[in-house]
């Protein structure tokens, strides 16, 4: 029995990791015109420094949002530390929009978003590194 035993652990432990390997990469979510507004979560921040608005970013997106036809959508973050949001378009167009002190660590961006596949970063203009929540609705 004692062999049994030994055996089944390491499987587990195999698991165990490759679920945390897993977490690493990006989420990718689809929205559709029926989608209920969708939440995410994960951390801010990441050892790339950003040229534009965003700070420190993880070198690969935090979600891959897939848009399936054109709507009228709210992104929103709220987080600690001095979040901002950015998101990259396919064609290489940037939407940044960083927290400001009234903010309270909440960024919006609302807009029309044409159908197609936007890399969403979520960064952190000190270098820090905080949880946050990511909300996505229609509006």
């Amino acid at each position: 029995m004692k062999r049994f035993r030994g055996w089944l652990a390491v499987p587990t432990a195999l698991v165990i990791g490759a679920v945390s390997a897993t977490a690493a990469l990006s989420q990718t979510v689809a929205i559709t015109p029926n989608s209920q507004t969708i939440q995410l979560n994960g951390t801010s921040g990441g050892g790339k420094k950003d040229p534009s608005c965003a700070g420190y970013i993880a070198p690969s997106p935090n979600h891959v949002v897939q848009v399936t036809e054109d709507a009228n959508l709210q992104f929103t973050l709220q987080s600690s530390g001095q979040p901002a949001l950015l998101i990259r378009s396919a064609s290489g167009q940037n939407f940044c929009v960083p927290a400001d002190s009234y903010s309270n660590g909440k960024v919006t961006i609302p807009g029309r978003w044409s159908k197609g596949t936007y890399a969403v970063f979520v960064g952190d203009r000190a270098n820090g590194q905080h949880p946050y929540t990511l909300s996505i609705s229609h509006n």
